[in-house]
């Protein structure tokens, strides 16, 4: 069953790597770590999918579905568990998207694969150190580890949520490589870009954190805790249980004591949620606002501004109808993307570090 299931990964991979490989590209390596970082991206959107349909546990064990590589020789139980529980986590539709998620998701590792095999065979034709192809190699495998405690483990909000950020952390890693691979002009503006950097890492922490709490928002199904907006169920500071709602250790649905989690709980998580995506939407349009003053960097403090104004109109819809899984999808995915950009921003203030002048004006830790 693992030796079938490996193979459907592969086969997956050879569309990708195919495309890599007849391309007129001259550099492969840079193909392939693009286009593995754009798969993804949407294996986050796809993974948020899974989540939102509730088909984390289609196929309730793992990595096959009920010991088979697949939902059509698993059948005869899908059929028994959903005449048990008609809508319960287990039908064949679910059981096909979890399905087809893990197969994409160990597509992803076999170009990761590929990758590192490029990396360490090409690294003095590439110029750079093939140890960040494996650092990705070992996150993709820590990552397929929460990804089947996130199944065995039922569903545990606290796996799922790391689950969440190790996807982020794995699109962060691949967009940091791809953008070291591609070639950028000398910036004009170097001086402002570097005394950016602090901040462009404080927003990236804000933002780190914002997506932590909104996985453990969903995770814990408090999207429709609070009803209305601004206000939380007709109040600014509604009735509220912290310690209940971020216990992290806890079964889905229960406090740490088994006991059924209660509303206020979810309340909690719902609200503080809320109430940090104003923190952090206002750093991130100031921060858009600082970057769209350097000439270089125009287009990237555009495509924060439009990210923000996707993560506003989408949380909202959430809110107010009802949590609709294209808004929800889209939520998710805008979230990725900001992380790409605050990525690819950061990069560029490292090499703002490399353009600084060595002689005669110092350098901007000493005097700036």
């Amino acid at each position: 069953m693992i030796a079938q299931l490996l193979a459907i990964g592969f086969l997956i991979a050879l569309l990708p790597l195919s495309y890599v490989w007849v391309s007129g590209d001259a550099n492969k390596y840079r193909k392939l770590v693009w286009l593995t970082t754009f798969l993804v991206f949407d294996l986050i959107l796809f993974g948020s999918f899974t989540r939102l349909t509730d088909s984390g546990l289609g196929c309730p064990d793992w990595p096959g579905c009920y010991g088979t590589s697949n939902p059509i020789h698993a059948g005869a139980d899908i059929a028994a568990a959903e005449a048990v529980l008609p809508d319960g986590p287990v039908t064949e539709m679910k059981a096909w998207i979890e399905m087809v998620h893990r197969y994409f998701a160990m597509a992803v590792g076999a170009l990761i694969v590929a990758l590192n095999i490029l990396a360490w065979a090409k690294y003095r034709q590439l110029g750079h150190t093939p140890w960040a192809a494996t650092g990705l190699l070992i996150l993709v495998c820590i990552q397929g580890a929460f990804g089947a405690w996130t199944v065995t483990m039922k569903l545990m909000p606290l796996m799922v949520t790391l689950h969440l950020l190790l996807g982020m952390a794995l699109l962060a890693g691949l967009a940091w490589l791809a953008a070291e691979r591609t070639p950028t002009p000398q910036a004009n503006d170097w001086r402002a870009m570097f005394k950016l950097r602090p901040w462009l890492r404080l927003g990236f922490v804000l933002l780190v954190a914002q997506i932590a709490l909104g996985g453990w928002v969903s995770t814990n199904y408090a999207v429709l805790a609070c009803q209305g907006f601004p206000e939380c169920n007709g109040a600014w500071l509604p009735e509220m249980n912290f310690a209940d709602g971020f216990t992290l250790w806890r079964e889905l649905g229960h406090t740490a004591s088994g006991a059924l989690i209660q509303t206020d709980a979810l309340v909690a998580i719902h609200w503080t949620h809320r109430f940090f995506a104003f923190i952090v939407l206002a750093y991130l349009a100031w921060l858009a606002w600082q970057v769209q003053r350097l000439s270089s960097m125009v287009n990237f403090a555009r495509a924060l501004w439009y990210l923000l104004g996707l993560q506003l109109l989408t949380g909202l819809s959430n809110i107010v109808l009802g949590w609709p899984i294209v808004a929800a999808v889209a939520h998710n995915g805008g979230a990725a993307l900001l992380v790409l950009v605050l990525v690819w921003l950061l990069y560029r203030s490292r090499g703002a570090e490399r353009d600084w002048p060595m002689s005669g004006q110092g350098w901007p830790g000493k005097s700036l």
